[in-house]
This record gives C-alpha cells, sequence and structure tokens, in this order.
C-alpha cells in the first residue's frame, strides 16, 4: 500500500520546500486533541491545554473533526486555490486570506473530507450543497461524531459564509492564544529545514533529498514517480495543466509520527513530513515488510518455533526433535521467518545454527503504530 505521486516531466524548480503556519496549527491542534500520539510533545499539549480558555477550548470541539482524526485540507490553501503561486504564504494571515479566495463548494467538500474520504480523494461524489443525499450522508457522518459536529455541519451547509467568518475568527483566537508564541518559535527551524533542503535538491538532487526527508519515501530511476510508504493507497500528480505543475514539501514540528500526502484530485499534492532527524525513521520497516513479519509470527508452528529461538540458537534437526515435526517442515517454517529479518544464521561446524533476533521482533510493536499512523 502506498501513495504515489507523478512527477513525469516536471522540473526540479517546481519542486518547493516551504513553510506553512496553517498548516502547522492544523498539526499543533491535532496534538492538542490526539496527545497519545504525540509523547514527545506531553509538556507542550499540557501546559497549552491547561491554559486554553474554556470558551475557546469548548469552540475547538465543534469542528475537532477537521484535525483529530483527519486533517482537512483548507489548511493547505494554498494547493487548492486556482491560479495562486501553489506556495503557502509566509505569514498566518496571509494563509487566511488565500483561504478566503477558496470557492464554496471546493471550501465544504474539503471540510468535511472525514465524510467520504475515497471519493474525495478521488475527485468524484456530489457536492453536499447541491445534492441531497450528498447532504444527509455528510451529517449522518458527522452525528456518529457528536451532537457539537452535527450543529457545525448543518451550519456548513446552511450558512457556509458565516462558517468561514466563524472559522477565521477561531484560527486568529488560537493564534493569540498559544500559536504566535509557539510558532516564534518552532517557525524559523522549519523555514532553516526548508532552506537546507532546497539546496541538497538542487546540489545532489531528488533521491538525496527524499532520503533525508523521511525513510518512507523512494523515487524510481527514472524520477518519473515518488512513493510513499503509508497504509492507505492514493495516486496525485504534479503536472495537471488544469491546476498547476508543482510539488510541496513542507515540515511540521507537531506531525510526528505522521507523514501527511494531499493528494486529492484538482488540487496540486503537498507532502507534509516531520521534523527530526533521518536516522531516526531509518530502521523502520516499510509497510510490506511489516506485514510479511507480523504474518510469519502469526501461524502456531513458528510461534512454538520462536519460542525456542528465541532462548537459544538451534540447527533444524534439533527443532524437528524437539517439536515433533520433519526437517523439511521446519526448514520452510524458518525460511519464512528468514524472509521476514526475523532471525540470525550462522555456521557452527557442519550445521547451521538459528536465532530469533529479538530486537526486530521487539520492534513489531512500535513499527506498527507508527506504521498506522503515518
Amino acid at each position: 500500500m502506498s501513495v504515489t505521486i507523478d512527477i513525469a516531466g516536471l522540473p526540479t524548480e517546481q519542486i518547493s520546500f516551504a513553510a506553512s503556519p496553517l498548516a502547522e496549527l492544523c498539526m499543533a491542534l491535532h496534538a492538542l486533541s490526539q496527545p497519545a500520539h504525540h509523547p514527545g510533545l506531553s509538556s507542550w499539549t499540557t501546559a497549552t491545554s491547561a491554559a486554553l480558555d474554556p470558551c475557546l477550548a469548548d469552540r475547538l470541539l465543534e469542528a475537532d473533526f477537521m484535525w483529530r482524526s483527519s486533517f482537512a485540507d483548507i489548511f493547505m490553501p494554498f494547493a487548492g486555490v486556482p491560479g495562486g503561486t501553489g506556495l503557502p504564504a509566509a505569514t498566518l494571515a496571509e494563509e487566511l486570506d488565500v483561504l478566503d479566495r477558496m470557492d464554496d463548494e471546493r471550501f465544504v467538500m474539503a471540510a468535511l473530507e472525514h465524510c467520504w474520504m475515497a471519493l474525495y480523494n478521488e475527485g468524484g461524489g456530489p457536492s453536499p450543497l447541491k445534492d441531497a443525499g450528498a447532504r444527509a450522508k455528510a451529517l449522518e457522518t458527522a452525528a456518529a461524531r457528536g451532537p457539537r459536529q452535527l450543529e457545525f455541519s448543518i451550519r456548513l451547509l446552511d450558512d457556509t459564509a458565516a462558517v468561514r467568518a466563524w472559522l477565521r475568527r477561531l484560527v486568529e483566537d488560537c493564534d493569540e492564544a498559544f500559536f504566535a508564541d509557539t510558532w516564534r518559535r518552532v517557525g524559523p527551524q522549519q523555514t532553516a529545514d526548508a532552506r537546507h533542503k532546497t539546496q541538497v535538491l538542487r546540489r545532489k538532487g531528488l533521491p538525496a533529498v527524499l532520503k533525508e526527508v523521511s525513510a518512507a519515501l523512494s523515487v524510481d530511476e527514472e524520477q518519473t514517480r515518488i512513493t510513499v510508504d503509508k497504509l492507505v493507497n492514493g495516486t496525485a500528480t504534479a503536472t495537471d495543466p488544469a491546476v498547476g505543475s508543482g510539488l510541496v514539501f513542507i515540515p511540521t514540528h507537531f506531525g510526528r509520527p505522521h507523514l501527511l500526502v494531499l493528494h486529492a484530485r484538482g488540487w496540486r499534492p503537498v507532502v507534509h513530513y516531520p521534523l527530526g532527524s533521518p536516522e531516526l525513521l531509518a530502521g523502520a520497516a516499510s509497510v510490506e515488510l511489516l506485514q510479511l513479519r507480523m504474518d510469519a509470527l502469526a501461524h502456531p508452528m513458528r510461534m512454538m518455533l520462536c519460542r525456542s529461538l528465541a532462548r537459544a540458537p538451534y540447527s533444524t534437526g534439533e527443532l524437528a526433535n524437539a517439536h515433533g515435526i520433519t526437517s523439511p517442515e521446519v526448514s520452510r517454517h524458518l525460511s519464512v521467518l528468514k524472509k521476514a529479518g526475523l532471525l540470525h544464521t550462522r555456521r557452527q561446524g557442519r550445521y547451521a545454527q538459528h536465532q530469533l533476533d529479538l530486537s526486530i521482533v521487539a520492534r513489531i510493536g512500535s513499527d506498527f503504530v507508527e506504521g498506522i499512523l503515518r
């Protein structure tokens, strides 16, 4: 599973790295609503939540589905407003001005993205502003999230202009309450990272800079397609003439472990990547390898073999005698474990000794969490 971005024929000059205060505010709101996703930010989330005005905290609950369980694309308006630069603005106010230029239908579809994510990303499905069935589905989904979310969604569909003004005011109040100070601290780091990666792209090329962005990113030899290793399937193009060519990478301080890809049809693609040392992700298993390892350990006999292999090295014959199966059967099971990278094998005289790699097995849980949150 992965998200692919078509970059065939895209000049390097149209691949950009830039900081976005509005996108970062979205991630900050997500961290406040889902602190368990971000244990490294516990001091910030605890202090910020405790200092929030109760009225502002209640207002944030009304629309938290836009950043709690998914990340609404309206927080990257530069990618969805035709005729613009395709790049984030320098200030939060300027990015909100870009959001104000987005038409109502696109705004509503993006705000309610969680209601029909697959159709939205594929560019299909009727607008809830025009189609009664789509409206009913959007409100049904919102109702499942809670009465506040339902009320907000009804207001959004019945009086889009008023909700747009309400949302802008909410963002401005968040900026005044906590984000302005936060952005003064993290914004320069993001700008510096974007500047550094731009230089890496120019001097060393796309494969080198993708390696610095995340181990989950790769590009084919012809440099026509970028693949993002995620537990989701999706496609995007950075060369759609109807939208405008370009691919933007945006760093985030609050995003780890999430690696987001805006891949909705009719929007420029955006990769929102967490800041940090690439080596932190270098040892992370790909989604394919993680599935291979979990499948390998799920078989009852292989679980029994692992019980022995976790304690000491064993030869194939020793395992066959201990578990009452034939040597060829043991070999087949060991082959599966080896393919998943779970065994160490070394020669001991005439025999091969096998042992479970406990460090790899111990990482499966954290790899799984990282994979589903990426």
